[in-house]
């Protein structure tokens, strides 16, 4: 029989005050009619988790210090954001002018800390959580006590890959599972072995569960996944089951230390200015 993958997304109430997030979790699956089995993973939206721990902060209580202010003027942001991103990120690598920071927290590389503005009324900003594997870790345990089944759970959000338009999502933090699949010293079809391949089996999942759940005005916070080929685990994991060290980094890496110096060639100048590089 084929091998098959289903994701179904639930509906939940619009919030933007602290709640109770693992009884709305209950609460919608029960209004879906659907029991967790074995092996389900529910997908669950950092940023819905983050409202739920009070992680929602006003602009205009932010008090911006000099180097936000610097940071403001260089790349053309708000202060106030700027000052969140100082606050927030682990590291600040550079910017552009379009009012954004390129930052690390928590093993992500995203804009501007993952701070979000939208789906939540103007002028407040939601924070990352706090101890986001800690809380996939929560949900994890009452689901489980709940449904007396064996299930993952992963903090979803949407991210930029490198160089391409358009977001796709990503594992904030995973729980239950082994967020990725070891291929090295494998056979590929050819008898070749394998050599670097990991498998981001929790990303890969969170990009499934973003295009049901949506990012606009869908309210459906969660997704149940069904079918996915797992690793069960009840081993706490943290952000290092994840994110790549930046010297193994070839994004990091190349665009850092590694950075081709001066005789770039004629395709790496165009892309720089902007313009479409030549068909091959």
């Amino acid at each position: 029989m084929p091998k098959s993958l289903s994701i179904t997304a639930l509906r939940a109430p619009i919030q933007d005050q602290p709640f109770d997030l693992t009884a709305t979790l209950i609460e919608s699956l029960v209004q879906a009619d659907l029991r967790l089995i074995e092996g389900d993973v529910i997908a669950v939206s950092s940023k819905y988790a983050a409202i739920a721990a009070g992680r929602v902060v006003d602009r205009s209580d932010i008090k911006p210090t000099a180097r936000a202010f610097e940071l403001a003027r260089r790349y053309r942001m708000d202060a106030a954001i700027a000052q969140l991103v100082i606050e927030e990120a682990e590291h600040i690598f550079g910017g552009i002018e379009l009012g954004f920071l390129l930052t690390a927290k928590g093993g992500v590389i995203s804009p501007n800390a993952g701070l979000d503005r939208s789906n939540i009324p103007s002028g407040k900003v939601v924070l990352l959580p706090r101890k986001p594997f800690a809380v996939a870790e929560t949900i994890r345990r009452a689901l489980q006590r709940r449904f007396d089944a064996r299930i993952g759970v992963i903090l979803t959000d949407s991210w930029l890959a490198p160089g391409r338009y358009g977001t796709t999502g990503i594992a904030i933090a995973v729980a239950g599972f082994r967020p990725l699949k070891d291929e090295r010293g494998k056979r590929d079809l050819f008898g070749n072995p394998m050599t670097v391949t990991q498998i981001g089996i929790a990303d890969s999942l969170a990009t499934c569960a973003q295009a049901v759940m949506g990012e606009r005005d869908e309210a459906r916070p969660f997704a149940v996944i069904r079918g996915a080929d797992l690793e069960l685990t009840d081993a706490r994991l943290s952000a290092s089951e994840l994110a790549i060290p930046w010297r193994h980094c070839i994004y990091i890496e190349s665009l850092t230390i590694g950075v081709v110096p001066k005789d770039r060639g004629r395709d790496s100048e165009r892309a720089a200015r902007g313009e479409p590089l030549a068909e091959t």
